[in-house]
């Protein structure tokens, strides 16, 4: 799936409705921490990942920029750290440039009006007006992989993003996460639409069946009354 491809099937869909198709692919669902928030809200983002650990300079960003493919998402780690910004306008900008499609930090930005304005949709933990505050030792595998959270992600994995956070998928399962993905999102649209016809929700989910099954067996959970009467609102 190219990046256009991707985007253009992402257009219809919204993280939520992909981490319930990983959850029903019995994939894990690898969410950016919550709190992380696009700079620009109502914009959305899609692309592989393209990793880049950082130690304290931008450097390891331009290194990074220069194995770029269009369309990929710059996701940097610097560690979920709060006490420091680690990516601003001229590397937004850079990024811009490079044909990136966003920008992912496991951190903060500065510069927020100057990113705005760029209009390359960055994704962080928040914004802090001091710059890198540390310069580590960089490590030698610095772009391979970068950790998000509990997740480490590489350019194996393709990063989406929209108001209600980030999402990690495997590239080699994006075509079977989209497939189900698709599935819940038009069940629960032929639900909403039932529900504004005035059709309750637990009439369509036959809510009274699931309780008289579970005062039987106690053991019966809500999930395999939703997969038997296939609905899906819970996965």
């Amino acid at each position: 799936m190219n990046h256009t491809e991707l985007t253009e099937r992402f257009a219809t869909l919204t993280t939520a409705h992909l981490a319930d198709g990983c959850l029903r692919a019995r994939l894990s669902v690898r969410c950016a921490p919550a709190g992380t928030r696009a700079v620009l809200p109502g914009r959305k983002l899609a692309g592989r990942v393209l990793p880049a650990r950082h130690s304290g300079s931008v450097d390891v960003f331009l290194e990074a920029l220069t194995s770029a493919q269009p369309g990929d998402v710059l996701a940097v780690d610097n560690r979920g750290r709060l006490d420091e910004s680690c990516v601003g306008d001229l590397i937004t900008a850079e990024a811009a440039t490079a044909g990136l499609s966003g920008i992912v930090i496991w951190g903060l930005h500065r510069d927020t009006a100057e990113l705005r304005e760029i209009g390359l949709p960055v994704y962080s933990l928040g914004s802090l007006s001091t710059g890198p505050l540390h310069l580590d030792d960089r490590a030698a595998d610095a772009l391979e992989s970068a950790t998000v959270g509990e997740w480490t992600v590489t350019t194996d994995d393709l990063v989406f993003g929209d108001d209600d956070g980030v999402l990690f998928v495997p590239a080699a399962q994006a075509d079977d996460v989209f497939r189900l993905a698709e599935s819940i999102r038009d069940t629960e649209h032929r639900q909403a639409a039932k529900i504004r016809d005035g059709v309750t929700l637990r009439e369509q989910v036959r809510f009274s069946e699931f309780l008289a099954h579970r005062e039987s067996d106690p053991a019966y959970t809500f999930r395999q009354h939703l997969r038997a009467k296939d609905s899906a609102i819970e996965e």
